[in-house]
């Protein structure tokens, strides 16, 4: 299944100086990393993947991390799940800000570490703690899962892209090094379609896209899932948060019809607030991309 829509936004390539210097940094710290954690934003696993991640991995040990688990349902997950597991993927999901997810994450990174001794051993090495690195996208929740796996707040983590601007190593245990990247995203984003999806989850940069466009291409995605697949969303999101059907418009009138409604014909504010709605939770666990059949 997928959810398609040809947008022709012209989304600006966001991609400041401190993404591609923290890339170069990232690239020459991974040869020192021995097991990739690769964090993605559940509601839309497809736009955040990194096309470059196979390639920084080479054979390391990787482990996919679906983030934000509570922003959808129970069905889409065990979609995904099945998904995963067709391409030979394990898949975990976490909630970063409720803990959810963290200790199998902490067993998985462990496992790696006695792999990885068993190897040196076998070798007459002595035993070290195992080195790990989280990437993925801006905003995706990287800092606040290398909080939880700490159980402490060392990371700055906060709800915009691009707040850790460093590389830096954090002790999680006896057995584990944590190094806490910068978010990276693609040089280009070719996919107009995935650049929105990024946009409406606050994964890229506020500089880069229109938020009237996003709004309306927000509610595009609703109507579609609506339609075809209302047994994974709540019923009715945008009717019951804001008494407007939007099934009988596009996104684009959608937004006319709404800031008339309620915000004095104030498209603008509009906009801003539909996405802001999506962003906190307040429509309900909605995916905006489903796993392609």
């Amino acid at each position: 299944m997928s959810i398609t829509q040809n947008y022709k936004l012209n989304i600006i390539q966001w991609y400041p100086g401190h993404i591609a210097k923290a890339e170069k940094n990232l690239k020459e710290q991974l040869k020192r990393v021995d097991v990739i954690f690769e964090v993605r934003d559940g509601r839309i696993p497809l736009a955040t993947n990194h096309p470059q991640i196979p390639e920084w991995v080479g054979t390391k040990k990787r482990i996919l991390v679906l983030n934000r688990v509570d922003m959808i349902l129970p069905e889409v997950r065990s979609l995904w799940i099945n998904w995963f597991k067709k391409q030979q993927e394990t898949v975990y999901f976490t909630n970063a800000q409720s803990g959810q997810g963290i200790t199998a994450l902490f067993k998985a990174a462990q496992a790696a570490g006695i792999e990885l001794n068993k190897r040196r051993q076998d070798r007459g090495m002595l035993p070290r703690p195992v080195r790990a690195v989280v990437i993925g996208f801006p905003n995706v929740g990287k800092s606040a899962l290398i909080n939880r796996l700490l159980g402490k707040r060392v990371v700055e983590s906060a709800a915009r892209p691009g707040v850790t601007r460093q590389l830096r190593w954090v002790r999680i245990s006896d057995d584990l090094e944590l190094l806490d990247a910068p978010g990276v995203i693609p040089a280009r984003l070719d996919n107009q379609a995935a650049g929105v999806k990024l946009a409406i989850c606050d994964d890229i940069g506020e500089a880069s896209y229109d938020n009237q466009l996003i709004a309306a291409a927000f509610v595009d995605i609703i109507n579609e899932l609506q339609e075809t697949y209302p047994e994974l969303l709540p019923p009715n999101p945008l009717l019951s948060r804001y008494n407007l059907d939007s099934i009988i418009h596009t996104g684009e009138e959608y937004l006319h019809s709404l800031a008339e409604h309620r915000y004095k014909g104030d498209i603008e504010r509009c906009a801003r607030q539909i996405i802001t709605d999506y962003r906190k939770g307040f429509l309900g666990a909605i995916p905006l991309e489903l796993p392609q059949s």
